[in-house]
This record gives C-alpha cells, sequence and structure tokens, in this order.
C-alpha cells in the first residue's frame, strides 16, 4: 500500500469508470493504496470537477474522498514554494511532503522541476507509470 497524492488532472482523469486509469481509482476505494489530500487540494478538486464535469459527478468523487477510511487527511505546516511555473501546484507538493506521499501522480510538467531538489524529496510519476505498478 503506497501513499499518493493526486493532480487535479490526473484525479479527473482516473475517477471515469470508462477510463484506462480507472484501476488507480479502484486502488483507493479498496485500500491497495492511500490517498492523501488536504483541504486546498478538496477545495481545488470540487471547483475543477465541477466545472469539467457536472455538480452530481463532483459530489460522487469528493464523497468517495472524504469517506475512505483508507484517505489520509494532512495538514502541512511548512510551503515550499518551489513550482515557479504555476504556484497553485505547490498544495500537492506540501501534501506529499507531509503525508510522506511515495509519489505525485501528475502528467503536469511543471512538476519537472522538483527531479532538481534533493529536498524536498518528492518523486512524480506518470499516470501510465503507476498503473503498471499497481
Amino acid at each position: 500500500m503506497a501513499r499518493l497524492v493526486l493532480d487535479t488532472n490526473s484525479l479527473i482523469q482516473c475517477a471515469s469508470s470508462r477510463s484506462p486509469y480507472n484501476d488507480l481509482w479502484r486502488s483507493f476505494q479498496d485500500g491497495r493504496n492511500v490517498l492523501c489530500v488536504t483541504t486546498a487540494i478538496l477545495e481545488e478538486y470540487a471547483e475543477i470537477l465541477t466545472r469539467l464535469t457536472n455538480e452530481r459527478f463532483s459530489e460522487y468523487v469528493l464523497n468517495v474522498i472524504t469517506n475512505n477510511p483508507d484517505t489520509l487527511f494532512v495538514t502541512p505546516y511548512y510551503h515550499f514554494y518551489v513550482i515557479y511555473a504555476d504556484p497553485d501546484d505547490d498544495k500537492f507538493v506540501d501534501c506529499a511532503v507531509a503525508a510522506n506521499a511515495k509519489f505525485i501522480v501528475t502528467e503536469d510538467n511543471h512538476f519537472n522541476v522538483l527531479k532538481n531538489y534533493a529536498f524536498p524529496n518528492v518523486e512524480i510519476i506518470r499516470l501510465d507509470d503507476i498503473i503498471r505498478m499497481i
């Protein structure tokens, strides 16, 4: 069981039952992996899911996350400010560090900057690669 942080686009791509990445979503539901979230991440999930899908689907996804006993809710007490190209993505880094997560699952190239830092030591992984690992 690995602790993972999903950026919003990765969540959107894996939550649909018709997605080739849906096994990642199911791995959170059945306890094979732990989804790590913060309040700020949940707020972004809600905003983007509602805008890109609909309110009903957004509520479903958020209910699954918040009611899952294996979801890890964390409160970062330090902010690293390492994603200069898109500072809004820093919340995912902060969550990953606070949760001691194995990976941030993302397709966003802004996160590649993390490869340049020894600390915080946060690994990123693409959806195709995490699916192969599950």
